[in-house]
C-alpha cells in the first residue's frame, strides 16, 4: 500500500498542490482562515479549549482533505467541506485527536520537567529583547529540553501526517491509519527531507509578508499532505463521490 518516492517527489508535492490551490484559491483561503478562526477562539477558552482544539484538529484536517480530493476531481468545493469529518467517521477521528492530545500533554510535560524554569526565563528575556543577559547555563538547559521536546513530537507529526486522510477517504481504522502514517514517513524519509526545507524557506517568507503570506502558506501546506498522500498511497487520484 505504502510507495517509496524518489527524493525529488518532496519538490513536486509542493508543486503540485500549488497548482491544487490555483484552481479554487478563494474558496481554499477562506477554508483555512476559518479554521484558524476557530483554532483561535478555542484557545481563548480557559483550561478546556486547547484541550477541545487538539481533539477536533484532525477533524477539521480530513474535512479538508476531503476538499482536497474533490478539487483534484474537478469538482466545486464549499465552506460546509470543513466540517465533513463531523459527519463522516467522526469516532475514529477523535480517536486521532485524542492520541494528538495525549502525546502533546506527554510532550509539554517532559519540557517542563527538563527545563521549565529555564525555558520561562529565555521566553522572558526574548519578549523583553534582552536575550543576552540569559545565563550560559540556562540557556543550554532549555535548549535541552527543547531538543528532547522535538525529538518526542517528531512521531507523533509523522502520525497525525497522513492519519486524517486516511480515515476520511480510505475509512481506515484511526490506530491503523496512524501507524501507517509514521510507516509512509519512515520509507520516504528523504523526500520528506526535500520538503521539509522547501516549505521551512516558504515559511519564513511567509511571516515576513504577514497576513497575506500566511493566508497562502497555510492552504498550500495542507495541500501538500493531500499531494504527498495521494503520492505514497495511490498512484491513482481518488474517484470524489457524487455531490449529494
Amino acid at each position: 500500500m505504502i510507495r517509496r518516492v524518489p527524493f525529488a517527489q518532496g519538490w513536486r508535492w509542493i508543486v503540485q498542490a500549488f497548482a491544487l490551490f490555483r484552481r479554487s484559491a478563494v474558496i481554499w483561503i477562506v477554508l483555512t482562515m476559518i479554521m484558524l478562526a476557530l483554532a483561535l477562539a478555542l484557545t481563548m477558552i480557559p483550561v478546556l479549549g486547547s484541550y477541545l482544539l487538539y481533539l477536533i484538529t484532525p477533524i477539521l484536517l480530513a474535512g479538508l482533505m476531503s476538499a482536497a480530493r474533490d478539487t483534484d476531481a474537478g469538482q466545486e468545493i464549499e465552506i460546509a467541506h470543513l466540517f465533513r469529518g463531523f459527519r463522516e467517521n467522526a469516532p475514529q477521528l477523535v480517536s486521532v485527536g485524542g492520541v494528538y492530545l495525549v502525546g502533546n500533554v506527554v510532550v509539554a510535560g517532559v519540557a517542563l520537567s527538563l527545563g521549565g524554569e529555564e525555558l520561562r526565563q529565555v521566553i522572558e528575556a526574548a519578549a523583553a529583547g534582552t536575550p543576552e543577559e540569559v545565563d550560559a547555563a540556562v540557556a543550554n538547559k532549555a535548549s535541552m529540553a527543547i531538543l528532547v521536546a522535538a525529538a518526542l513530537f517528531l512521531p507523533l507529526a509523522m502520525a497525525m501526517l497522513f492519519a486524517p486522510a486516511l480515515v476520511m477517504l480510505e475509512k481506515i481504522p484511526a490506530w491503523r491509519a496512524m501507524a501507517l502514517s509514521v510507516q509512509a514517513c519512515l520509507v520516504n524519509f528523504l523526500p520528506f527531507l526535500l520538503y521539509a526545507a522547501v516549505m521551512s524557506a516558504l515559511l519564513v517568507l511567509a511571516l515576513a509578508l504577514v497576513f497575506i503570506g500566511i493566508a497562502f502558506w497555510v492552504p498550500l501546506a495542507i495541500l501538500t499532505a493531500y499531494t504527498a498522500y495521494r503520492d505514497i498511497f495511490s498512484a491513482q487520484v481518488p474517484t470524489a463521490p457524487p455531490a449529494a
